[in-house]
């Protein structure tokens, strides 16, 4: 592996940002050339803290570096990365990659011209449950459907975008990750004051397995849990607790020709602890070094988009 040294911006500090922080912070190989957020004097009292540069001008600062990290409000990473990737190859953003679709594939012209690499933060592909899952479903004899729910309260940060782009875009990267290309969508929902704040939405994949996707911002118990049904095995996975657990059927003949007991045998994986966050970035500063690696990239942070935008769509036209 290569071990150059990577100079890195990081552009946003709010709480997403100031998790970066603390995780890139820690990266051998790394060096933090500047901090920015819109709030100088708290990005100031940051790079105080950590021993940083802050700047107002990132532009000119990204420049200096290899890659960058955005972690700002959703409605601005298109006007971000279109300012830096004509100056920057390698750039990290959080999740989603744009507000919308359109803004999203506006980019592509840029990215092509300047052969920009993106990263999109989806966090899950790096949760060390999904890494344990993705090897069991493959051991499996033929997936059919896999659940995902995902739940949590809305939160005070979150205000400029509904559940499907705050939570459920999450499960809609794993469901393509897991099954592949998207073939019909449907959906279910409700909404508050214009925004979806509960979703439940089906998808029909091209291999012929279903995702039944369900995310709520009005629950109040925090749920991350993942289950797929499987010709030879039924799999539960605990994203929180990182616990996964596979439940098999067994058919047991008895001397009669009629008779048989079914028992069921149950197998728990076991899973790694290590950060999410933590392998996302080093995953980052591997991309940045030239290293082959396998990561949420532009093509894949379009698609989730294009399936948040139908399951929204359904949404809002059964409300109306």
């Amino acid at each position: 592996m290569n071990k150059q040294t990577i100079k890195l911006g990081l552009i946003g500090l709010g709480q997403m940002g100031r998790n970066h922080l603390r995780v890139l912070s820690m990266l051998r190989g790394v060096d933090i050339a500047f901090i920015f957020d819109a709030n100088f004097a708290h990005a100031q009292q940051l790079a105080t803290q950590y021993g940083l540069q802050a700047v107002e001008d990132i532009q000119q600062a990204a420049a200096q570096v290899d890659a960058v990290v955005i972690c700002t409000p959703t409605i601005t990473h298109a006007d971000y990365i279109q300012q830096l990737a004509p100056v920057v190859k390698n750039i990290f953003v959080e999740k989603p990659l744009a507000h919308s679709l359109a803004a999203a594939d506006a980019l592509a012209p840029l990215i092509k011209q300047f052969g920009t690499q993106i990263q999109v933060g989806f966090i899950e592909r790096f949760n060390p449950a999904v890494a344990g899952l993705h090897r069991v479903l493959q051991d499996a004899n033929r997936v059919i459907n896999i659940d995902f729910t995902r739940t949590n309260r809305l939160s005070s940060r979150i205000t400029d975008v509904d559940v499907i782009s705050d939570l459920m875009i999450h499960d809609i990267d794993l469901a393509l990750y897991l099954n592949g290309e998207v073939e019909t969508v449907s959906a279910q929902g409700v909404v508050h004051d214009g925004l979806i704040e509960f979703a439940s939405a089906q998808i029909t994949h091209k291999n012929g397995c279903f995702s039944r996707l369900q995310a709520s911002r009005i629950t109040e118990k925090k749920i991350r849990l993942i289950q797929a049904t499987c010709d030879d095995r039924f799999v539960d996975c605990d994203l929180l607790r990182k616990e996964i657990q596979i439940h098999r059927q067994s058919v047991v003949q008895q001397n009669s020709a009629e008779a048989y007991s079914i028992s069921s045998q149950q197998e728990t994986v076991a899973i790694g602890q290590q950060e999410a966050l933590l392998s996302e970035l080093q995953a980052f500063v591997s991309l940045a070094r030239g290293d082959a690696v396998n990561i949420p990239d532009y093509a894949a942070g379009i698609e989730s988009l294009r399936v948040c935008e139908a399951i929204r769509e359904a949404i809002l036209r059964a409300a109306t």
